[in-house]
């Protein structure tokens, strides 16, 4: 198929005509969360999902193959630029401008309320997802409509960028919604990490970069692994999409192949991460979004050990880092889980919850309601139940061990 024989050209070809609605993705953390949208437009008949992902995407080919796995349409990006789209699903303001039809933006992490890496001001002062350079271009406000989780980015939103206001409604979390179903069904998780028993799921996970926990600390998951009793607990690591992105599977799976042998499962590269927080007993999290959800879960998180991190102020990750405990590898792990369950029995999970999200369970009726409106269609009366997220997938264990490499001599 050439640039210009796209499934959006030959109306002759289809069977169905329908509004196209694109799911515009510039990495795969973007992609995961935009997919909890899909299923509030999915049975209409009135409309038909299609992908794009930026040229300037940062894990371009990983997501592009998530979305042809997945059975979607991957449009190029001189199709995207030819056809007028009803709505746009955008998980972050890059490449929106190429783009014709009226823009949502989601957020596709914590929140738009915190501090983007590796982004500052004209000033040098970081800069959150509610700042001008994100939301405007040459004066005028880039998405049609803001989702906002929080009352409180309403607040950073009128501080940061006024002009935006009148874009922005407050439409809640619907990742941390289909969280709270998906630990409805905690022990069919718990079952797809292999536990059958009555042992613990002890979940860590990692964020990228070199200030990750992951990233300051390379055998990070094998001293887990040893110090958590084996009969007592399943260790379960998950790593954020960049990691597999920027250093491939083969590589990953390497540098953790010595904790793998001591007894870590590892869930498949960019697969749902939720099922296994639903299914875990305990988290340790460096400042990833993944440890501040399964704070709100109700879930005992304990800190990873990390390089500088600057959070904004109130946010969920900065009261976490704030009423946590920090894990010392040189001390024993049971007493530091311990205190970090008497964090979550002192109220810490219900205000990290109230901090996630102000609409709690509504997301996904709010959010419809404004991709329809977007749309100029009429809601279908049918209401879409909020589903939870699908189990978790692990990396298949090695049928032969590894051989190990001998001390000279």
């Amino acid at each position: 198929m050439n640039d210009d024989e796209g499934v959006l050209a030959p109306e002759h070809w289809a069977t169905r005509l329908g509004l196209p609605v694109l799911i515009f993705a510039p990495h795969v953390v973007a992609l995961l969360r935009l997919n909890d949208l899909v299923p509030l437009i999915d049975a209409d008949h009135q409309v038909m999902r299609v992908y794009a992902v930026p040229e300037n995407g940062e894990d371009r080919p990983d997501a592009a193959e998530l979305i042809r796995a997945d059975g979607g349409v991957l449009l190029t990006m001189p199709q995207v630029r030819r056809v007028t789209h009803g709505l746009v699903l955008a998980g972050s303001t890059r490449g929106v401008d190429d783009v014709l039809g009226p823009v949502l933006l989601v957020p596709h992490g914590g929140g738009l309320g915190q501090y983007r890496p590796h982004r500052t001001d004209s000033d040098g002062a970081l800069v959150t997802g509610l700042h001008p350079a994100q939301l405007m271009r040459d004066g005028r406000v880039r998405p049609d409509r803001i989702a906002l989780t929080h009352e409180r980015e309403r607040d950073l939103l009128a501080r940061f960028c006024p002009e935006a206001l009148p874009h922005a409604f407050v439409g809640g979390d619907i990742a941390f919604d289909r969280l709270v179903a998906t630990a409805e069904h905690r022990e069919q998780h718990r079952r797809a990490l292999g536990v059958t028993d009555d042992r613990e799921v002890l979940l860590v996970t990692s964020t990228w970069s070199p200030r990750s926990g992951f990233g300051r600390n390379p055998e990070l998951f094998r001293e887990v692994v040893e110090a958590a009793p084996r009969d007592r607990f399943r260790v379960v690591a998950s790593l954020h999409p960049q990691i597999w992105s920027q250093h491939g599977a083969g590589q990953v799976l390497g540098w953790l192949s010595d904790a793998i042998d001591a007894g870590l499962r590892v869930l498949k590269p960019h697969t749902d991460w939720r099922g296994a927080v639903a299914a875990a007993d305990y988290v340790l999290a460096d400042y990833t979004s993944v440890g501040t959800f399964a704070a709100g879960l109700g879930t005992p998180v304990l800190r990873l050990p990390h390089g500088l991190q600057p959070l904004l102020e109130g946010s969920p990750a900065a009261v976490l880092a704030e009423h946590t405990p920090r894990w010392d590898p040189t001390r024993p792990l049971l007493p530091q889980l311990r205190a970090a369950a008497d964090a979550q029995g002192r109220g810490l999970g219900a205000r990290i919850a109230g901090l996630l999200t102000s609409r709690p369970g509504e997301a996904g009726k709010i959010l419809r309601k404004e991709m329809y409106d977007l749309l100029g269609l009429p809601e279908p009366a049918r209401a879409v139940p909020l589903s939870p997220a699908p189990l978790p997938r692990l990396v298949p264990r090695p049928v032969v061990p590894r051989p190990r490499s001998r001390p000279d001599g």
